[in-house]
């Protein structure tokens, strides 16, 4: 693994992020060609320290936001204490600036009882700013509520009630709002993810809580809609430990907001047992623990993964006056989303990126956010010409606004034409009592052209389109009941072929109350002006802006593939007794006994765990190179806490496992069965690196009989072993999990344990090697 990084480029990169995020976006509507922009993750480097758990939102004036949990952001500056609930400031999503915080010592609420602020959700409700936050202390959620991005925030006290009625932890929330206008909040942390309705200002529940998801260490829930599913994306396994987190996000899916969400097995999230369904994990680079995501979506339409990770070349920060732990250094990244066969993936399934990738889409071909006050490059159209004109406000800065009191469409359109596959979008609003504001698109002329209305006679979606004169009839789709007018709503259209799909929503976050979808015919389906369109008082638009529509990815990356057998390094346990190549560390063990084809090994009351080393290991050389290790083992439950399977043993402290465990869920009596994938070894972090540390992540669903797979690769650039694992529950289907990686210290030996707790009996049918 290559981590070497250039503290020059380091500078610059800082230096440019001051620079451009302070940088207004461009106002004028123009059709110049777009340069083609790179990032690197993480997009915070040079700005803050660390960004953990964060989440974004597009302001009403035009620029990205992004809040992260409370943490010491500015410690390479010298300040040794926290920020809560830091704030940052884009033009682009890739180059930041520190734009303050929720609260401060001064102004914390005193019903937090000094508690640290983990975990933001940013959503804008009804003309201002909901900001969620968890209390980990009062085991709770507080929201905060803001006119503008950066506040001043006003604090709106705890949003769930003293007992939430989920078997969780209270904290690690989202909120999300369903078609028709029911908002909900999804919340939970250590092991159950909950939902619940909540009242229509989005400050309180209302109703009992659902339980949808449920596995260990499961939390940081995030929901967003798509093509008719709702898609839970949460995080497992350990989030802050460093080089030994196994943090990594997955995802299910469900036709309700309520769930059942089923992983892309089929496997219910509330199911005894770990997930599939993942969208990003460590990939044996420089990223470790990747996880608590957000969502954000460019201008082109292309989603990407808001998350942090932790840097494996300099996980952990300095201690903190007053918290008795070390906290892991969690910058914020962004990757590419990728949304395949009705799942989404990060890059692909390519995993956290490191070197440049290319950048968001965040300047339009034609767009304003007419903060200038200026309507350069737009024309007027139709009726109440003279009626256009732009106007300011707090938080959305410029904005253009009719006035005319004429029934007949008005429309103010852009000087150059977009491309046919486009997505345009703009921030509308309606102040009269009467009317309506549209976004038009596929504008040649009057007589041709396509309009998205936000009627408020009809409270509704209207679509209309026109070709040589001829209207070829409006498609309405209902807004919600009591549909907030004069706030701002995101309106966004993609033409895609002939295929246009237009989505309101409050913040552009998956979330959208009504969609709508028509096919267009081929007249209609081309390229033209954008703009906006109003009839009557009141409309407004703003944030106007046409791209040329993303280019989705379809295919995934490949996953590891096994090469040739390797009978020398392979055993079928068809002998009466084990073969000769295998020895034992702390063994035999009692009952482990070859037959009928199998090995039968009974759990042992003994472990292999930081400085409780009693337990059996069966060993074996592995192959020089690159190699693939897999078995098929059975294993009859007992009482919790068993575990057996695979290792790449090097010692009692250096080692990679892959096991079928049994353990217990927090907050419950219940036990849950996971593919336990960890690594065990000297902590990077201590001068010199001897502690022991030990750090799992989860795999996919387990089974009474497990097929496994660790896949070895010796990173000759780092010299250090990386190990990937996967599991498959019918040997054909494999579900792969993240990278693991240790130093290479000492040389690796395939092994087996079963052990943790007596009660089970385990069957290994084969240990099979494979090259490369």
């Amino acid at each position: 693994m290559n981590r070497r990084t250039s503290r020059t480029a380091e500078a610059l990169t800082a230096l440019a992020a001051v620079l451009l995020a302070t940088l207004p976006p461009a106002q004028h509507a123009t059709a110049a060609p777009r340069q083609t922009a790179t990032y690197r993750n993480p997009v915070t480097a040079g700005v803050v320290d660390t960004f953990p758990d964060p989440a974004m939102i597009r302001g009403k004036d035009g620029y990205w936001y992004a809040y992260g949990t409370q943490n010491p952001v500015f410690q390479t500056t010298g300040e040794t204490g926290e920020r809560m609930l830091p704030i940052l400031k884009s033009a682009d999503m890739m180059h930041w600036t520190y734009a303050g915080q929720v609260f401060t010592p001064e102004t914390q609420p005193t019903w937090h009882g000094g508690s640290r602020l983990w975990a933001p959700d940013i959503r804008y409700t009804n003309g201002h700013y909901n900001l969620f936050y968890s209390v980990p202390d009062k085991d709770t959620v507080g929201v905060a509520t803001a006119p503008t991005p950066t506040g001043p925030w006003t604090d709106q006290g705890a949003v769930l009630p003293d007992n939430s009625g989920c078997a969780t932890g209270d904290i690690d929330q989202a909120q999300f709002t369903d078609v028709g206008g029911q908002p909900y909040l999804y919340w939970g942390s250590y092991d159950t993810i909950c939902v619940a309705k909540m009242n229509g200002d989005r400050t309180r529940i209302e109703g009992p809580a659902t339980e949808v998801a449920q596995g260990r260490r499961m939390e940081g829930g995030f929901v967003v809609r798509r093509d008719g599913y709702y898609y839970l994306f949460y995080s497992d396994a350990g989030c802050c430990d460093g080089a030994f987190s196994g943090y990594q996000v997955k995802v299910g899916r469900a036709t309700s907001p309520t769930g059942p969400f089923t992983d892309d097995q089929g496997v219910d999230l509330m199911a005894a047992t770990s997930k599939g369904g993942v969208v990003v994990s460590a990939n044996g680079d420089r990223w470790i623990g990747p996880g608590h995501n957000s969502l954000q979506t460019d201008l082109s339409g292309q989603d990407w993964l808001v998350y942090h990770a932790v840097p494996a070349d300099d996980p952990d920060l300095d201690l903190v006056p007053g918290i008795d732990r070390t906290l892991s250094r969690r910058p914020m990244l962004i990757d590419r989303l990728d949304w395949i066969d009705g799942w989404p993936v990060v890059r692909a399934g390519a995993g956290p990126s490191t070197g440049a990738q290319p950048a968001p889409v965040t300047t339009w071909d034609i767009g304003s956010t007419f903060n200038e006050g200026s309507l350069s490059g737009w024309r007027p159209q139709g009726s109440g010409t003279t009626a256009w004109a732009t106007a300011t406000e707090q938080d959305a800065g410029g904005y253009v606004t009719h006035s005319s009191s004429d029934t007949d469409p008005a429309y103010l359109v852009s000087s150059s034409a977009a491309t046919a596959q486009v997505r345009a979008e703009a921030d509308l609003r309606v102040t009269s009592a009467t009317g309506g504001a549209g976004l038009l698109l596929a504008y040649t002329n009057a007589s041709n052209y396509v309009v998205a209305w936000l009627d408020r006679d009809r409270n509704a979606l209207v679509t209309d389109v026109h070709v040589h004169g001829v209207g070829l009839g409006e498609q309405v789709t209902a807004l919600p009941p009591g549909f907030q007018w004069g706030a701002w709503r995101n309106v966004a259209a993609e033409l895609r072929g002939r295929q246009l799909t237009v989505e309101v929503s409050a913040d552009r976050l998956h979330d959208a109350v009504a969609t709508q979808q028509r096919t267009l015919p081929a007249a209609a389906a081309h390229a033209g002006k954008v703009g906006v369109a109003a009839r009557g008082t009141g409309a407004a638009a703003d944030n106007v802006s046409a791209v040329k529509l993303y280019r989705p990815v379809t295919r995934r990356v490949a996953d590891p593939q096994p090469g040739k057998l390797l009978s020398a390094y392979s055993d079928e346990f068809d002998g009466s007794a084990l073969s000769s190549d295998w020895t034992w560390v702390r063994g035999p063990a009692a009952g482990a006994a070859t037959g009928d084809g199998a090995l039968s090994w009974p759990t042992q009351n003994a472990e292999l765990n930081l400085a409780n080393n009693t337990a059996s290991v069966l060993t074996r050389d592995a192959p020089a190179g690159d190699f693939t290790v897999e078995t098929k083992l059975h294993l009859t439950s007992g009482p919790a806490n068993q575990q057996a399977g695979l290792v790449l043993y090097g010692s009692d402290d250096r080692y990679f496992k892959l096991v079928h465990a049994v353990l217990p869920v927090s907050h419950t009596s219940k036990t849950t069965h996971v593919t336990e994938f960890a690594k065990e070894g000297a902590r990077p972090t201590t001068t010199p690196p001897t502690a022991v540390a030990y750090g799992p992540m989860w795999g996919g669903p387990a089974a009474e009989t497990l097929w496994m797979r660790l896949s070895y690769h010796y990173d000759r650039y780092g010299n250090e072993h990386e190990v990937r694992a996967a599991t498959s529950t019918d040997g054909a289907h494999w579900t792969w999990t993240g990278v693991w990686s240790l130093p290479k210290e000492q040389t690796l030996r395939i092994g087996l344990v079963s052990l943790n707790t007596a009660g089970a009996t385990v069957r290994f049918d084969y240990v099979h090697t494979y090259g490369g």
